[in-house]
């Protein structure tokens, strides 16, 4: 094999090496976007857990004044 086979070889695998590397970089990106958007919608909804239970809490010491109310009387 003389050089210009071998340097043609090494080329030809350096070629295939960078788009092999472009396809798993385009994938990670994608997963990235899609971990993102996961995260978005998960932190939507722990906001809104934390809403619900505040407001839950609310409820409680409502509740909780009505029965020391009533006690006390």
């Amino acid at each position: 094999m003389d050089i210009l086979a071998k340097l043609n070889e090494k080329i030809e695998n350096l070629i295939k090496k960078y788009e092999s590397l472009q396809k798993e970089n385009e994938n990670l990106k994608i997963e990235l976007q899609n971990t993102k958007q996961a995260l978005e919608e998960k932190d939507a909804k722990l906001l809104e857990c934390q809403e619900q239970m505040a407001l839950k809490e609310l409820e409680l010491e409502e509740v909780l004044s009505k029965i020391e109310a009533i006690l006390g009387k």
